[in-house]
């Protein structure tokens, strides 16, 4: 007789894999979290009932992304982060730093394995006594360097079925392509050659979740990553997890479902360990990935904010970013977002498609290149090719390039102001390494790999970082102290919890204005934020809010004090300024 977490395990592999087979997965999938609940028992024993708060932010970061002569990069990463950002962020995100052969990390060799050019797992593990931790499980493809893969070419048994191979002439229009690669790959394998399923690159196969034997090896690694520390787990490229020949590929219900058992696996062993879907889709079919909002992820990727805030301050109009979020509502409150500008990769295009106009969208190409950047693209179903991401640090990206002579000071505070926009907002912030000095675009880098990506994964040598750090006068200094500064303010304020209220307001073309409340009620903040480089006077009558016209107000960036906030008495708000407005009485 199967409790009722086992008969939801047993709905997802019978769904996925049909009835006959469910019984005898369910009894293999069983006996492992048996032997894993066994093994770790403190880890079934998670308080889940406030996984995350205002207290939470989530810092992006290659192992090596600080280095130090004569040290392992996740030493020098972890005496960086102790020293600069332990009362600042709650949570490191280690990109992947397994063995790999290419892409930077997402090419993996081997899952349990810390790259020994990085360190070792003593290394990662440590970084818990400051931060909770962030791993990567890069489970839609492999790298073609793997155990498993060269097991599969040279006709090993174990591996045959790890992989789709397809057939000569098979119509692939259809699939949804993320790159302007092919499909599929020629291989040599013992018994001639096959052409392999490849998504994203020749050196990243495919795994084949049609076969039991790859999901049971995946829940493996799953729980691997939860016995190692990771309070969240994010779900590298999920989108692309099944294949049906004749379809798009991509969202499909049993990719779904197969995200719902891993969901459900975690649930039963490790309910402390979250789940983050990255899939780089249109908004709505992103945001699927909640499931019914607590049986899926728990956060998900919000992957259209970061080209609807380049939108709002390149046209020094707020009303598309505002629309979009004004539907930002959260399914339960076991699930939010995890919101991010900049990331490892670039600026999608995928997720605004429906949003932005055809005539905004190249307006973003042209600007990206007079800039500095890089366009990516993709393959369509005719053959032809489409943008798929902006390649630009996201500090350039920002910028005007009909102003070449514009002040760095109007520069800074306008990327601040982009990051006040993510802050505000409901949900998770996810911050990547390189905003938090305000880096530029690496050509040099691209020209070296002759890939666009590499524009904003420059990795900085430690002496030369806290030089500039210690320079109140540098970019980087100003930036890392204006950044810091939101993030000690956002903190202490129950208002900014992930699952608290949220309010969009139409205040002014010009002003992304959102309200946050506490879950509770009690607090209240309003925030304002100017995406231009004009002074506004804004009326603000908050008594049309309920609150009386002789209610006290603090701004917390400023520490200023307003009272008698009615209509005829404006706010000023200065270029770019943000303005974080909490009611004290």
């Amino acid at each position: 007789m199967l409790d009722e977490r086992e008969k939801v395990l047993h709905d997802h592999i019978a769904f996925i894999y049909g009835e006959e087979r469910a019984g005898i997965l369910t009894k293999r999938i069983a006996e492992r979290l048996a032997r894993f609940r066994a093994a770790f028992p403190e880890l079934n024993t998670s308080d889940t009932r406030e996984r995350v708060s205002e207290r939470d932010t989530i810092l992006i970061t290659y192992g090596d992304m600080v280095q130090h002569d004569g040290q392992p990069p996740l030493q020098t990463l972890g005496a960086f982060l102790q020293k600069y950002l332990r009362d600042v962020v709650s949570t490191i995100h280690i990109l992947p730093f397994y063995p790999y052969s290419s892409d930077d990390g997402f090419a993996v060799i081997d899952y349990r394995a810390v790259n020994p050019s990085l360190g070792t797992w003593d290394d990662v593990v440590r970084l818990r006594d400051d931060f909770r931790l962030m791993f990567d499980a890069v489970i839609n493809h492999i790298s073609s360097q793997s155990v498993a893969f060269q097991g599969f070419l040279k006709g090993d048994p174990d591996f045959q079925e790890f992989f789709t191979v397809v057939e000569p002439g098979t119509d692939l229009s259809r699939v949804f392509r993320p790159r302007a690669t092919p499909v599929v790959t020629p291989y040599e394998g013992a018994d001639g050659k096959k052409l392999v399923w490849t998504t994203f690159s020749a050196d990243q196969i495919d795994l084949n979740y049609r076969n039991p034997d790859v999901l049971i090896e995946v829940l493996d690694i799953l729980l691997f990553y939860a016995a190692q520390g990771a309070d969240f787990v994010r779900l590298d490229a999920v989108t692309y997890l099944w294949k049906e020949i004749g379809t798009d590929c991509i969202n499909l219900p049993h990719t779904h479902r197969l995200v719902q058992l891993m969901r459900t696996v975690l649930d039963i062993v490790a309910p402390g360990v979250a789940i983050i879907t990255e899939t780089n889709v249109p908004h709505r079919d992103n945001i699927a990935y909640f499931g019914d909002g607590t049986n899926e992820a728990q956060m998900v990727y919000n992957f259209a904010l970061p080209m609807l805030t380049l939108h709002a301050i390149h046209k020094g109009d707020v009303s598309a970013l505002s629309s979009w979020a004004d539907t930002l509502k959260l399914p339960s409150e076991q699930a939010t977002f995890f919101n991010f500008l900049a990331s490892h990769d670039g600026v999608g295009m995928m997720p605004v498609k429906n949003i932005l106009s055809p005539d905004d969208l190249n307006e973003a190409l042209e600007r990206t290149h007079k800039l500095g950047g890089y366009v990516s693209f993709k393959s369509n179903e005719d053959g032809s090719q489409s943008p798929y991401e902006l390649n630009i640090n996201y500090f350039d990206a920002l910028g005007d390039p009909e102003q070449s002579d514009e002040p760095l000071s109007l520069k800074e505070k306008r990327f601040l102001a982009s990051q006040a926009i993510m802050l505000s907002l409901r949900g998770v912030p996810g911050i990547y390494f390189h905003s938090l000095f305000g880096s530029r675009n690496w050509r040099q880098g691209v020209e070296e790999t002759g890939r666009p990506r590499t524009i904003n994964r420059q990795k900085l040598q430690l002496d030369e970082l806290e030089a500039v750090l210690g320079d109140p006068s540098t970019l980087a200094a100003r930036i890392f102290s204006g950044y810091a500064h939101l993030l000690e303010i956002r903190r202490e304020q129950r208002a900014f919890h992930p699952l608290g209220y949220q309010s969009i307001l139409d205040l002014h073309k010009s002003v992304f204005a959102v309200w946050r409340t506490s879950p509770d009620r009690d607090e209240e903040i309003l925030c304002l934020i100017n995406v231009t480089d004009q002074s506004i006077k804004l009326p603000i009558a908050l008594n049309q809010w309920g609150h009386s016209s002789t209610s006290q107000w603090r701004e917390l960036i400023s520490n200023q004090r307003y009272s008698n906030l009615i209509e005829s008495t404006p706010i000023r708000i200065d270029p770019y300024q943000t303005l974080w407005m909490k009611r004290i009485t």
